[in-house]
């Protein structure tokens, strides 16, 4: 899958995050996005914005694509369509 972020190098460098955590878990929405998507519908959200982790789609910076990555966004946005909440 991803690789590495700018944010990904600075965080897993020795002393750069004050308790010491590296980012590596996260907030875990690439697996958890079904759940996430059905809690916004619950909480009656119109909108949901979100970035694209390039490394998630490009993981090298250049050249091959990954297509797990871009399954992860079409399945996420045709989610928040169906629950009536827009992409932005």
């Amino acid at each position: 899958g991803k690789g590495l972020s700018i944010w990904d190098a600075f965080a897993r460098a020795p002393g750069r995050i004050k308790t010491g955590e590296d980012g590596r878990n996260g907030a875990g929405h690439f697996y958890k996005w079904r759940a996430d998507v059905k809690l916004m519908a619950q909480m009656g959200l119109k909108y949901y914005r979100f970035s694209i982790s390039w490394p998630r789609v490009i993981p090298a910076g250049t050249g091959a694509v990954n297509e797990e990555g871009i399954k992860f966004y079409s399945n996420l946005i045709d989610d928040l369509l169906r629950n009536g909440i827009h992409p932005v």
